[in-house]
């Protein structure tokens, strides 16, 4: 028989149960741990967690380990640990456990919880949420929304809510009933407000929103009617800044009584209920109506003084009339008469003056016909001697002849033709000739 004869095998059972009996031989006592969990789900009452824990630079899991509550205990830890925390058992959570080690031939090692630490969770969760505080005043937007300024009206709402939440329906019902018969209009814009989707689906809702920004007066985040549990949506980074940075008041009513999420930290205003969110926005409008009303008194009481002020002033003008009409005639009168005496004198002196300046120059214009007449004759003399002595009888008495071609004085010969007949005057008498 070979030496692989002579060895006896295991069978996976017995070796199964040789680690069990190592296990609990050497790991009776329970053991505190810390650790994230990454998944959690109940089954048939009892809960199933994985658990890991992480590098450093939070980012790759150095250890992992799977861990189960039974229902008998998960009875009893759930509640406590939710009224403690405000939230349920979900990935990403820190905690602390109570645990023991056991390993089952038929499913394997896991470590049994018996006991949890909320004290722990809530320590982490506070140190997140300083965390993101910090974060969010260095980045200097911390108080950019409650910088803005809700409108005098503000009617026109925005709500992101469920819309199968009662706290939406309450919200609706106190503003279409409030006892001052005021008119609000609000629009619901879908998300879900509990679960592992709050944060990515209220973000989608306000990007929504800001689309429309200039059909609202604020944006009102409501939650309610359940259980205060599942609030971690609510206290994350990136919903905490897309609030704070956005262009509208925003008003939280997300229904728990736990301390202030970091959603209600940077919200404009923050309230418990969304029936207090519709309680505030009806009596902000009240306190308008009533501020108004007071300017309205107040404005019609001195509109009432100004008129009796004036009444009076009007009737002591009344009173002072007479007497200023009788000044007011006197000195028109005199100032007429002082007037008609400045006219009178003024047409005389004008008068005069056109008189005299007539009669200067009349005795100017006076010799002017004799003048002309005296300057047209003897002009007329001159141009007689210069006609005389242009007189033609003159040059033919001296000895000139004048030669005529058709009537016309001849005074260049190469002009005249063979055939032309010319006639000559003489001092006496008169010749014609033929130019040959």
């Amino acid at each position: 028989m070979s030496g692989k004869e002579n060895k006896r095998a295991l069978s996976l059972l017995e070796l199964n149960g040789l680690v069990r009996a190592t296990i609990e031989g050497t790991l009776r006592q329970d053991f505190w741990v810390e650790a994230e969990v990454s998944e959690a789900r109940e089954s048939r009452g009892h809960c199933y967690m994985e658990l890991v824990q992480k590098a450093p630079d939070g980012s790759t899991p150095v250890a992992r380990a799977s861990a189960k509550c039974w229902r008998q205990t998960w009875a009893r830890l759930k509640p406590h640990f939710e009224r403690a925390t405000g939230q349920t058992l979900h990935a990403g959570l820190q905690v602390m456990l109570c645990v023991r080690a056991q390993f089952h031939e038929a499913y394997g090692f896991s470590w049994i919880v018996s006991d949890i630490d909320p004290t722990y969770t809530l320590g982490d969760m506070a140190r997140k949420r300083l965390e993101i505080i910090r974060q969010l005043k260095e980045e200097g937007v911390f108080d950019l929304n409650r910088e803005l300024e809700l409108p005098m009206f503000t009617q026109r709402i925005a709500v992101i809510s469920s819309p199968t939440a009662a706290g939406y329906g309450d919200f609706c019902n106190q503003l279409a009933a409030n006892a001052y018969g005021y008119t609000f209009a609000t629009r619901l814009f879908e998300a879900a407000m509990q679960g592992e989707q709050v944060e990515q689906s209220v973000i989608a809702a306000l990007e929504r929103i800001n689309a429309e920004a200039q059909d609202f007066d604020c944006v009102a985040i409501i939650r309610g009617g359940g259980a205060t549990s599942d609030m971690s949506g609510f206290d994350t980074l990136a919903l905490a800044e897309h609030v704070a940075n956005f262009p509208l008041p925003v008003i939280t009513g997300i229904g728990h009584d736990r301390d202030e999420s970091v959603l209600d930290m940077v919200s404009h205003t923050r309230v418990k209920t969304p029936t207090a969110a519709a309680a505030l926005l009806v009596e902000r409008l009240r306190t308008v109506e009533v501020k108004i009303d007071a300017l309205g008194q107040r404005a019609a009481r001195r509109v009432q003084a100004t008129l009796g002020a004036q009444r009076t002033r009007l009737a002591g003008l009344a009173e002072r009339l007479p007497g200023l009409v009788a000044v007011v005639r006197t000195r028109s009168n005199a100032r007429i008469v002082t007037m008609s005496t400045r006219l009178a004198a003024a047409a005389t002196g004008l008068l005069a003056a056109r008189r005299h300046r007539i009669e200067m120059m009349e005795a100017a214009v006076r010799p002017l016909p004799a003048r002309a007449i005296e300057a047209g004759r003897h002009r007329i003399e001159l141009l007689a001697g210069r006609a005389a002595a242009l007189d033609p009888a003159l040059l033919l008495r001296r000895g000139y002849s004048i030669t005529t071609l058709a009537g016309r004085a001849v005074r260049d010969a190469s002009l005249l033709k063979g055939g032309d007949e010319i006639e000559t005057t003489f001092e006496k008498g008169k010749t014609k000739s033929t130019v040959k």
